[in-house]
């Protein structure tokens, strides 16, 4: 029998506590009133969770404009975190640690997850460098890349970790391929309420391509933009602006973003590969755009954070002609959504 999302599991535990229903709701008061920031905001949600209505208010990133709330299902929610449990064999009783906000989808999902499938969840407080017990085992974890890059070191007693919300670099993978963790990079986005597709990045079972989730269906539009149908989770059928080459019904790749994609003479350059060739030529945050030229339509330019980085013309070897950049520009910041995913249009608009 599929649970209910007004059901929480009997093997569920917050900071190794057991909770009923009731005793929840008193806890997310008190998060509320004397927690930290973080605990404030999962109070917020678990008393949204626990409140009578059958959906809830989440917000998108704003990775590629302006955050906005949608209302989602509770039940599609659950649907999620079975899909999740079953695909990484979560049993009750497993332990979990949440250290993303609880503002956003990913966050969220970790404490659905949880009360769901009735996970041991220990909290801590979102950071770059997340704190935890390194003495614990832990079954499952969710982190942004760069929290996994500053853990690497600290996490050879977590059995499964997936990474989301933006790419994982190329150093990333490297560094993982030598520990004990399974990793895997995660595709997905707050209206499919966190992964509907993972990819292992590790380990004997390495993958190259995205696999989907059960019950996920996905084809392309005439843009070559991935659609995506998951009737388990939205009642929408759902077009990304995600350029995509599929490899079977199940698997797929991601060769970057429609609105980024740069016309420089006829040519078409995807940023998000280019970006990829560069990743170990400059130790610095750095994007590739297409800004207008009279002459090309637009052309290929570098913009580089921080204002002390000197490229040198050797970096672009191994780019074909049309990617090199025809101008490097320097930005003291780039500009971030609060889930600290680069936001490419409005540090852009800093140049002019």
């Amino acid at each position: 029998m599929i649970p209910t999302y007004d059901k929480i599991h009997l093997k569920f535990k917050l900071n190794s506590n057991s909770f009923t229903k009731d005793e929840l709701n008193e806890v997310a008061y008190s998060f509320i009133k004397e927690g930290e920031p973080f605990e404030i905001a999962i109070g917020n949600f678990l008393l949204d969770w626990l409140d009578s209505k059958s959906f809830i208010e989440v917000k998108t990133s704003g990775s590629t404009g302006s955050s906005k709330t949608i209302y989602v299902s509770k039940q599609a929610m659950v649907n999620s975190a079975i899909a999740t449990g079953d695909y990484f064999k979560l049993e009750p009783g497993d332990t979990a640690l949440q250290c993303l906000p609880s503002h956003f989808i990913a966050g969220k999902m970790m404490l659905v997850r949880a009360m769901i499938l009735g996970l041991e969840l220990d909290l801590v407080a979102p950071s770059s460098s997340p704190v935890f017990n390194t003495k614990k085992a832990y079954t499952f974890c969710a982190m942004v890349p760069m929290q996994l890059q500053n853990s690497i070191e600290k996490i050879n007693n977590f059995k499964t970790i997936i990474v989301g919300g933006t790419a994982v670099s190329n150093e990333i993978i490297k560094q993982v391929q030598n520990i004990g963790c399974k990793v895997y990079a995660t595709y997905g986005m707050t209206e499919t309420l966190s992964h509907i597709a993972v990819k292992s990045l590790n380990g004997i079972d390495k993958q190259a391509h995205y696999n989907l989730l059960n019950n996920v269906i996905i084809s392309k539009d005439n843009r070559g933009c991935l659609v995506v149908e998951a009737p388990n989770l939205t009642d929408e059928i759902i077009t990304t602006n995600d350029i995509t080459e599929l490899h079977s019904e199940t698997s797929f790749d991601i060769i970057g973003r429609f609105d980024n994609m740069i016309n420089s003479g006829g040519v078409k350059v995807f940023p998000e590969q280019v970006e990829a060739k560069l990743q170990d030529k400059i130790d610095t945050r750095f994007f590739i755009a297409g800004i207008p030229d009279d002459t090309l339509g637009e052309k290929v330019i570098l913009v580089v954070e921080g204002l002390s980085h000197e490229i040198t013309p050797s970096v672009f070897k191994g780019l074909q002609k049309f990617e090199i950049p025809k101008e490097i520009f320097t930005i003291e910041k780039f500009i971030e959504t609060p889930t600290q995913k680069l936001q490419r249009s409005k540090t852009l608009a800093l140049l002019k």
